[in-house]
This record gives C-alpha cells, structure tokens and sequence, in this order.
C-alpha cells in the first residue's frame, strides 16, 4: 500500500498574532471549571519548550530535502516559533492566578532530558508522534465548540488559533521522518513508529495527569471525587480523550499519513479571525 501525500495545494502559512497581553482574566478562564481550566493550562506549560525540541528535530533533517518539504519546514519553524511565544504570554497568566508551575517545568525538563544523545532520528520520531497528538487534539478543538465554549477574552482565540496552524503543518514531521529514512523497509517504518508512539502515549498522559493533578491540589481540590471527575472530563463529556481515540488508533494503520484525513476545512473555520496577521512569504 502506498503512502497518502500532504495536498500539493496545501500552503503553511504563519499568522503573526498576539493574544491577551493586557487583559485579566479569572482564576478558572474556562467556563469557570478549575478541571477544564487545568486542562489547558497544564498543556501549555508544555509547549515553549516542548515546541523548541520539535523545531531542532525537525530541522536536524531539512538538509537535503526536496524544495517543496524544505518551505514546508521552514514555515513549520516560523509557526512553532510564534506559538512558543505565545504560550510564554499565556503561561504568565498562570501564575499571575498565583498558581506555581514549576513542577510542571521541571517535569517538561525532565523529558527533555531523556531525549540527549539519543540518534537524531529517534528525536524526530517522538516529534512525529507527539505532532499527531497536536493534530487529532486541534481537531477536536475546532470542530467541537463544546471544548472551548466559554473561554474568557482571548483564551479561546489564542487556542482556536494554535490549532488551525497545528492542523495546517500537520504532515510536515512525518514527511520529514518518511524522507529521512526513505531507505527503510515498511515493516521497520511501521515498528519504529508504533513503538515510539506507544511510548510518547504513555508519557503524554502521564505527565499531562500528573500536571493537572498538581495545579487542582494548588486549588485545594484533591481526593477520588476530583481524580473521577477528571476521568469524566477526559473520557464523559466533553470527553477529548475519548474523542480522539479513532486519529490515534489511525497511526498504526498501514498506509497511514497525517493527510488521510484532510481537515482544512476546520482551517478556514478559524483563520477567517485572523486576515491581518499573516506574515508575508518569501519569494
């Protein structure tokens, strides 16, 4: 079975936006819900550095790449870039609620940790897999308003934002890992990357858990009542976890590639928001 391709029509485009610097927001932004709130917030704390490690793993691999990958990746950097600074802003709204999140930084460090002097190619396959997660999860934000119905000031427009772009790259780890390793055979594609993937699963969920966990006990919310209404949250209703299931269950199919499922038009759901903010391409 041949692999599908990223759309020859697709263009990456980075939108240059700057989200609630001036505005204040309450303790829980979301709904008024500390589970929805610490949902969110903990997976912000992982993307500054989180979104570093996927731009140096990915452009570890862009020499000699064909002209049309090598754009790809080059906006995939811009845009990764802005949404760090971004979530650098966002996360200072954290802790101006008073919450302290430096165990989640030193959590996030700790991964990071793990990956030095691994082969570069292992690096870009967790980039790959956890570039999979960004998508299925983008897509539910876009296509399920229930996630963030509610959101205060620019909360919402700053995720809604961050996901169309993760949507619209979405291929571009992947094909960076397929050309990368295109003398492989398509049984040690397929092992590797389920591998990885189980692995990056397992940790993904863990530390995202355990993040959550430690912002509710700053709030004075702890006990089994809370551990199964963040099971609920996650698993009931609105049930992220529970939703994005069949895209990861998708990644170990044969014939799998980001763009088996095109979703570009939850792109243009969002980007509509957003006409001046589009950094001018180079010629």
């Amino acid at each position: 079975m041949t692999h599908a391709k990223t759309p020859a029509d697709l263009t990456i485009t980075p939108r240059d936006r700057r989200f609630g610097r001036n505005e204040k927001r309450n303790r829980w932004w979301l709904k008024n819900d500390p589970i929805a709130t610490a949902f969110y917030n903990a997976l912000s704390v992982t993307f500054p550095k989180g979104e570093a490690f996927f731009v140096e793993s990915v452009r570890a691999h862009r020499e000699g790449t064909p002209p049309k990958l090598t754009a790809e990746i080059n906006a995939f950097i811009k845009q990764e870039v802005i949404h760090s600074r971004e979530h650098v802003a966002f996360n200072r709204h954290v802790t101006d609620q008073g919450y302290d999140i430096s165990l989640l930084e030193r959590h996030v460090d700790e991964a990071l940790a793990l990956t030095k002097g691994r082969p570069a190619i292992a690096n870009l396959a967790a980039t790959m897999a956890l570039e999979h997660f960004t998508a299925i999860i983008a897509s539910q934000l876009i296509g399920n308003p229930r996630h963030l119905d509610g959101a205060e000031g620019d909360s919402g427009r700053l995720w809604r934002w961050h996901a169309s772009e993760e949507i619209e790259h979405k291929g571009v780890a992947y094909d960076t890992w397929m050309h990368a390793t295109r003398d492989w055979s398509r049984w040690q594609h397929w092992k590797v990357k389920s591998i990885i993937m189980l692995v990056t699963t397992k940790n993904f969920f863990k530390g995202r858990t355990q993040g959550m966990i430690e912002l509710l006990r700053q709030d004075g919310l702890t006990g089994p009542a809370i551990w199964a209404r963040l099971f609920w949250y996650a698993f009931g209703r609105p049930g992220m976890a529970r939703k994005i299931a069949r895209g990861w269950f998708a990644y170990f199919l044969p014939g799998f590639h980001p763009w088996n499922h095109d979703d570009r038009a939850l792109i243009a759901l969002s980007e509509s928001e957003f006409p001046d903010a589009v950094l001018p391409q180079a010629a």
